[in-house]
């Protein structure tokens, strides 16, 4: 479903990804670790098309994510050849990102409608099944400033799988959130890894919930991959030195 072929990405003379290779396969659940600087979220900026990358290829489901075939060429991706591949992914950021002036049922109904062309009714029927799954239905009337910050996360998740999309990026989705709000975000999470078949690449510092929801570990550092396997060998018998540092740094924590 991901692809990442001799990935490079600078900003300057710093190397955040240097000739990264890495690939998920479908339905996967996917978590990347390691120490802040190490080219995880970048990972996901680029999936996102928020950064472009230096070298290297970066495919979404057999398809070029920064360039497309025009008859015999390959050319850079247009704007709608990207909307294309995009429209194929859902982000959860760090920050809500939701629309203020807008009430919870319109900030989840706005991209279907007007992206995917769903007609209103059938927007708004879904938002109100993923409002019930995310604990939320007695708030679709309210804005987001009068929502907790977990309730505002919980509001961006549903509006991600509005999308219906057919992988989900989540970059530290509770790292702004109080420690107290954090686990309804995570039950969340669980309940759509456990019932549904997305592609998830997980950005976390939640080594639990890491292990919960994953089938895979991929340690980063210097932006190359240092370790990778299944969370319960990664969390229990690692085997390179800075995967064993890292773990018990964060888990001290």
């Amino acid at each position: 479903m991901i692809r990442f072929e001799n990935v490079v990405k600078r900003y300057g003379d710093h190397v955040v990804l240097d000739q990264l290779n890495f690939e998920v396969k479908r339905g996967d659940r996917v978590t990347l670790i390691g120490p802040s600087g190490s080219g995880k979220t970048t990972i996901l900026r680029l999936l996102m098309t928020l950064e472009s990358i230096d070298d290297g290829v970066i495919w979404v489901d057999g398809l070029r994510l920064t360039h497309e075939q025009k008859g015999d060429k390959l050319v850079p991706a247009s704007e709608k050849y990207l909307r294309k591949v995009r429209r194929r992914i859902g982000m959860v950021f760090q920050q809500f990102n939701l629309f203020p002036n807008m009430n919870v049922i319109d900030n989840i109904t706005e991209a279907p409608i007007h992206v995917l062309g769903l007609d209103k009714a059938a927007a708004v029927k879904r938002a109100r099944e993923l409002l019930e799954m995310v604990g939320l239905s007695d708030k679709e009337t309210a804005h987001p400033t009068q929502l907790s910050g977990g309730q505002q996360q919980r509001v961006a998740i549903a509006r991600a799988l509005a999308m219906d999309p057919d992988i989900l990026l989540l970059d530290e989705v509770t790292s702004a959130l109080d420690p107290e709000l954090v686990a309804d975000v995570l039950d969340v999470l669980r309940d759509v890894a456990r019932t549904t078949d997305i592609t998830m690449l997980i950005v976390t510092h939640e080594m639990q919930f890491a292990r919960d929801v994953s089938n895979r570990v991929m340690m980063f550092d210097a932006g190359r991959i240092v370790e990778e396997g299944e969370p319960s060998i990664i969390f229990t018998t690692p085997q390179h030195e800075r995967t064993k540092g890292f773990l018990k740094a964060v888990l001290a924590d």
